[in-house]
């Protein structure tokens, strides 16, 4: 099935790739400059970085992701991100994120 892509903030671009109730797997493509605003969600978060450079705001810690690094992100833990180089993160939730559906 082919999942439409959507536009969840300026310079953003998210395409579900996978899902099922328990798991879910998201392209999530960013233009230099564009920002994952800081949220919190009830879902697992891990975060994988395929290309681009981005800074991580993860509770109070900064962390800087580029090609090949990767991120865990808790349940309930407030997060978001600043792309400094464009780029693109596989993100997976656990369980699936309905309101991206």
């Amino acid at each position: 099935m082919a999942y439409p892509v959507t536009y969840p903030d300026r310079g953003v671009a998210r395409q579900v790739l996978a899902e099922s109730p328990e798991l879910m797997l998201v392209s999530v493509r960013f233009e230099e400059g564009a920002e994952g605003a800081l949220h919190s969600h009830p879902h697992v978060q891990a975060s994988y970085c395929a290309s681009g450079r981005f800074r991580f705001r993860l509770g109070g810690a900064e962390h800087e992701l580029r090609a090949g690094d990767s991120l865990m992100i808790p349940s309930g833990v407030e997060h978001g991100c600043l792309c400094l180089e464009a780029g693109e993160l596989i993100d997976s939730f656990t369980p699936r994120r309905d309101d991206f559906l």
